[in-house]
């Protein structure tokens, strides 16, 4: 396991230290190494809680930034195949720095864009900020094995592997979905993208 969290905003957030804290409830998932990063328009925030598998030294930690192409990553899960596409991805020209998936799964994004999941077996949910084309890329394994829960209202999108970690922030709201309510009491779960609070949902 790891922890991820973060902000997108159209806007500038001077309210920060929820992040950190929010990543922090985190640690039972990540108790190896934690991180934090801001975008230098200070719109996008990254957090990270780290359980060291691969790569134990410090080029595995995250957020992981590719600043010849203005990548950021915060990422949860395992590339199965992740030797295969390093091989690919340094006969087309890209030099590693690591030997995790996580800089894999950056370059792979580098090289090929959203299509890269086509590309990829593995367990995982992740964000990538791309700096170049403004915008940031939040993906699930096919299974839905690794959680990813998100909260979208008035050009800010926050996101994180927990709901906890989400409520961290004080601005956003705290209202239970009733009608998710009684769909946990009668199944056991809460089917679809929806969630247990109101307007917060899990990625597909």
């Amino acid at each position: 396991m790891c922890g991820i969290v973060g902000i997108a905003s159209k806007r500038f957030q001077s309210n920060r230290d929820w992040l950190a804290i929010g990543r922090d409830t985190l640690t039972h998932r990540g108790p190896d190494d934690a991180g934090e990063w801001w975008s230098k328009c200070g719109r996008v925030g990254l957090g990270h809680r780290r359980l060291s598998i691969l790569d134990l030294s410090h080029l595995g930690q995250q957020p992981m930034i590719h600043e010849d192409a203005g990548l950021s990553i915060v990422f949860n899960g395992e590339i199965y195949n992740f030797l295969e596409l390093r091989n690919e991805l340094e006969q087309l020209g890209h030099t590693f720095h690591s030997n995790s998936d996580t800089e894999v799964l950056l370059f792979a994004y580098a090289q090929w864009g959203e299509k890269c999941l086509a590309r990829i077996n593995g367990m995982f949910s992740f964000a990538i900020h791309d700096e170049t084309r403004d915008c940031i890329f939040l993906a699930r394994d096919r299974a839905g094995e690794k959680p990813l829960f998100y909260h979208i209202k008035d050009g800010v999108l926050s996101f994180a592997s927990e709901l906890k970690a989400l409520l961290s922030n004080p601005a956003l709201p705290r209202k239970l979905d009733l009608e998710a309510l009684d769909c946990y009491l009668a199944s056991g779960f809460i089917s679809g993208n929806r969630c247990i609070l109101q307007g917060y949902n899990k990625l597909p």
